[in-house]
């Protein structure tokens, strides 16, 4: 596992989600549902890990928008919730955390219908799936799933939708949406030499980096911080933009502060405004609401689609990904 491994793998992404939508409409991986279900779910119980379980939670909140009962769960935790035929587990695999979804698959086995998506037809968590959704991201030499992860998110929502979680953005069209995403992928690795080593300046503290984000995409700080500890093993944290200013606007005060911002949220300018009181500074990815750039940003990283949300939701974790690659080469 090295840098050059992880910029392979991230070199790969456009590629790997152009391969993934021109298997569309040939591939359908929720072909088998309405055999598996019978009806519609009562309620959608996910489970994962990490980066998996913060883009299950993706999926849950735009369920229960749609009206269905879903909620995600550490596939780690021991409670035990009632097991029927009505109970939909969507069980969700990077390649990692495999011993805790095995214990927790091994609970809904014959007792409820159970999907399960993982890196390959291969993967030893499939044997518990009556429905087993492949990721196709190709191998990882790096070993951190960003590709897997990138794939898993696109694949839940496409999920959501069958379900009745109601559509955002470019969701309508998944194989749309997924060249879309491949095409805001390769303008960010192509542009990356321009942006990279200065958003790496920007962001070096002795205190680490936040990585900021709104509620919805929460899941894009999650992977960028799994990421930067696991390769060049760098001190990061997340939060939410609306909360910060009620959480680690303190931490501000007392710290050298660095943020990577994935802006989209109503409290951009907020975030904005008090972290420059506090002295502290930020780079910004993406749009924020009514504006092309957040004000008092230190440096904006922009991409084609970036106002879209479900663009946003799968390109911009790369942004935190290229900054991994390059810290771990040091």
């Amino acid at each position: 596992m090295t840098a050059e491994h992880l910029s392979a793998d991230l070199a790969g992404k456009p590629a790997a989600l152009t391969e993934l939508a021109q298997r569309f409409p040939r591939w359908d991986p929720y072909a088998a549902l309405p055999a598996l279900l019978g009806d519609e779910p009562v309620s959608v119980r996910f489970l994962a890990l990490g980066p998996a379980r913060r883009a299950c939670e993706v999926a849950a909140a735009r369920l229960r928008r749609g009206g269905v009962a879903a909620h995600a769960d550490f596939s780690s935790s021991v409670e035990e919730p009632p097991a029927d035929p009505e109970t939909l587990v969507v069980a969700v695999s990077l390649g990692d955390g495999q011993r805790e979804l095995h214990s927790a698959l091994d609970r809904y086995v014959g007792r409820s219908p159970v999907i399960v998506l993982a890196p390959d037809e291969d993967a030893v968590v499939g044997r518990y799936a009556d429905l087993l959704v492949p990721l196709r991201a190709g191998e990882e030499r790096a070993g951190l799933g960003c590709r897997a992860y990138q794939h898993a998110l696109a694949l839940l929502l496409l999920l959501g939708q069958r379900l009745g979680a109601p559509s955002t953005g470019s969701s309508g069209n998944f194989p749309g949406l997924l060249q879309r995403v491949a095409n805001a992928s390769r303008v960010l690795l192509e542009s990356a030499p321009e942006w990279v080593p200065e958003a790496a300046r920007l962001l070096d503290s002795p205190d680490g980096v936040r990585l900021v984000a709104p509620a919805e995409r929460l899941a894009s700080a999650e992977q960028g911080v799994r990421v930067l500890r696991r390769g060049p093993i760098r001190v990061a944290h997340t939060a939410e933009t609306g909360e910060w200013s009620h959480s680690d606007r303190y931490l501000a005060a007392v710290t050298d502060y660095r943020a990577l911002l994935f802006a989209g949220s109503t409290y951009d300018q907020r975030f904005a405004e008090h972290l420059g009181q506090l002295r502290g500074s930020f780079v910004a990815v993406g749009a924020t609401p009514g504006r092309e750039r957040v004000p008092g940003v230190a440096l904006s990283v922009r991409y084609p689609g970036d106002g879209d949300p479900d663009v946003s939701l799968l390109a911009e974790p790369l942004v935190a990904e290229l900054l991994a690659a390059h810290w771990w080469r040091g």
